[in-house]
């Protein structure tokens, strides 16, 4: 029977190199350890041991930690493994990424089994032949998966108290110092495939894009397995962009109503697109339509232009959920220096993927809360980062919260020089006032405007960043003099404001052990790991905290809506889960006082304005290129009907949405 205690038996060794008779040192003790590498930083550790055996049971300690710029998980996990290698007993301690208290319980004997987990108590039948998935824990659920399909005679089991994985494909590699492994495809967990490399029975490492866990003894191979990785994962994405793009050359959406750029509807319209331009729109009549056209009924629907979604990260997995929730433009507020190369596998449709409109670099600053993505030492090495990008072809810096303050005036006007904007957080023991007046174009995120009233002495490299603006902000009095002078100073500067309101919504109210408000529509709707992620709550929070957050978080709407009013120029963007938290920024733009129609031009053709692509893209006018979404609904007498996008067209493809979910084990909406 192969069981997790391979790896950490004395009479087992695990192969680290052609030298067989090499063994290591953790293997010899039942000790084995990983480093936690994060963007390729060491960031912690995850250890696991054998605590003993009874009989055919086996008992295991797991401690698994990371940083991420002051936050991260702290995992204390015990586990005994019945004779089938599944799990017995759990019990696990510590917190989460967001420092929330972590409590998870769950034991069995044979006939029954009782859990306790943020989402409350349960019991059950259970004769012991199928995995409890824990909601936060360590690494350790990974490996016990991948040894149970590994036996799996029809290469899928059962999860407990429901739900089925399936081991998509199994690769076999040879590493460059001879280790034999496998890479395990994994599906039914989450949104994108899950990979772990294994060796026997042993999990060596597993990469799931900017955090890895790779034993420590084979830290050198990291990067040759992430290659290997990377190649395995483009193949699966080509193959699947391949299978759900629908060419389409000539187009005839009939009796549709369409949304025009003044935010009025046009009704029953029948629209003509050809060779990717709209080519008529006039009113639905019988008149025949070319018989080589692709005929799609509009009735009770809206056909809106493409969506844009203004603060993005991007990398090759998700951009099918852009596509999925009508997004077809984006920018990029901050990545790596490669990016070019994904949006023209986006734009050829190698890839599945939105059109990236913007190319935002980022740049920070030295010390153990830096972004990580591009840190610079000094003022010089900050100026030649701003130059580098311009080569590439970037519009836009992005400056982090560990940038000095004194090198922000420097900075922003080689960037200006350049032709380039400037926006991002505003560096710590600065205030918002200061970075505009230093040269700053747009401010990313609601709670850099509320720091500007507390204090330039708070250390916004850290958590405080959240958590001050949630236990003061609902103090800000937007008739006060600073208020307004603040507000001035936007307009009369033409400041652009990225609230990303709907992340906020889930920091601040989410309650651990129900579903965020924040994504409280689409929960059913996503495989395993996604539903128990939205379970999982935001800001740790007592009774007094949750009615100031509240109140604060209702500040927030009110100021954005004040923004808006007063003429300051916001945009929605999301900063996380692409299409699904997009729409749900719309509908908080909405709820906090912004009329629907007004909000949709703000995801349309005011973004394409303020992108300088207006010429082709935003609106739905003749000789413009067909960037369409047929929506389920009319959004402008209910936002939220922008969640129905039935299909996508971008450069002359057509995407079924229902197809897209489908692939990443998402249910549509009907």
């Amino acid at each position: 029977m192969r069981q997790l205690i391979t790896l950490l038996t004395l009479a087992t060794i695990t192969l680290i190199s052609c030298d067989q008779s090499s063994k290591s040192e953790s293997a010899a003790t039942g000790k084995v350890v990983y480093d936690v590498v994060f963007r390729e930083n060491i960031a912690g550790s995850y250890e696991k041991e054998m605590t003993g055996k009874v009989g055919s049971e086996s008992n295991f300690n797991y401690n698994y930690t990371y940083n991420d710029r002051g936050r991260g998980p702290k995992i204390s996990e015990q586990i005994t493994l019945n004779e089938k290698g599944f799990i017995k007993e759990l019990t696990i301690d510590g917190h989460n990424y967001r420092n929330a208290s972590v409590s998870e319980r769950f034991s069995s004997n044979g006939t029954t089994a009782e859990w306790s987990n943020i989402m409350g108590t349960g019991s059950g039948s259970f004769d012991g032949s199928s995995l409890y998935f824990r909601h936060t824990g360590s690494p350790a659920i990974f490996e016990i998966l991948a040894q149970q399909l590994q036996k799996s005679k029809n290469g899928s089991i059962s999860l407990y108290p429901e739900g089925n994985i399936e081991l998509v494909q199994s690769f076999p590699f040879e590493l460059s110092n001879g280790l034999k492994t496998d890479l395990l495809m994994i599906r039914g967990l989450d949104l994108d495939p899950i990979y772990i490399w294994m060796n026997e029975d042993d999990m060596i490492c597993k990469i799931t894009k900017n955090l890895h866990v790779i034993r420590q003894d084979l830290a050198e191979l990291r990067p040759e397995m992430k290659k290997i990785q990377s190649e395995v994962e483009d193949k699966n994405l080509a193959e699947q962009a391949d299978e759900l793009s629908h060419e389409v050359n000539k187009l005839a959406i009939r009796g549709v109503n369409v949304f025009q750029k003044n935010g009025n509807i046009l009704r029953n319209q029948d629209v003509i697109v050809e060779g990717q331009r709209i080519q008529s729109i006039q009113p639905s009549s019988n008149v025949s339509i070319d018989d080589d056209a692709l005929q799609i009924s509009g009735q009770g629907k809206t056909l809106m232009p493409g969506l844009f979604d203004m603060h993005t990260h991007n990398g090759k997995f998700r951009g099918i959920l852009h596509l999925a929730g009508g997004v077809t433009s984006v920018r990029d507020l901050a990545n790596n220096k490669q990016l070019k190369g994904l949006a023209e596998q986006f734009n050829t449709n190698e890839l599945l993927g939105p059109r990236i409109v913007t190319f935002c670099g980022i740049i920070d600053g030295p010390g153990k809360y830096a972004n990580q993505r591009n840190v610079v030492n000094n003022l010089e090495e900050g100026i030649e980062e701003i130059i580098d990008y311009n080569r590439l072809g970037y519009e836009q810096i992005k400056l982090y919260s560990s940038i000095k303050p004194e090198w922000v005036q420097d900075m922003t006007a080689k960037a200006h020089e350049l032709g380039m904007r400037v926006s991002g957080h505003i560096p710590a023991y600065m205030t918002a006032t200061q970075a505009i007046n230093q040269g700053y174009n747009e401010i990313q995120h609601i709670n850099m405007l509320f720091l500007n009233f507390l204090s330039d002495t708070i250390d916004t490299r850290t958590p405080l960043r959240f958590t001050m603006p949630a236990q003061h902000g609902a103090d800000l009095d937007l008739q006060s003099e600073e208020y307004l002078t603040f507000v001035e100073l936007l307009r009369t500067n033409d400041i652009l404001v990225d609230p990303t309101a709907a992340i906020f919504e889930n920091m601040l109210l989410a309650e651990k052990g129900e579903p965020s408000p924040t994504y409280k529509a689409i929960v059913e709707r996503f495989p395993l790991m996604g539903q128990r992620g939205f379970y999982a709550g935001g800001l740790s929070k007592d009774d007094q905290k949750r009615k100031r957050y509240r109140a604060s978080f209702d500040k927030m709407l009110a100021v954005i809506a004040d923004l808006y009013n007063k003429g300051v120029d916001i945009v929605p963007g999301t900063d996380g889960l692409p299409g699904f938290l997009y729409h749900r920024e719309l509908e908080l733009y909405v709820s906090a006082g912004i009329p629907a129609p007004e909000v949709l031009k703000l995801a349309t053709i005011k973004s394409a304005e303020i992108t300088g692509v207006e010429d082709n893209f935003g609106s739905i006018e003749i000789g413009k290129q067909a960037d369409l979404i047929l929506v389920d609904g009319d959004p402008t007498t209910d936002i939220s009907d922008i969640r129905r996008v039935e299909w996508t067209l971008k450069e002359g493809n057509l995407y079924y949405a229902k197809e897209l979910y489908n692939s990443v084990g998402i249910r549509h909406f009907k």
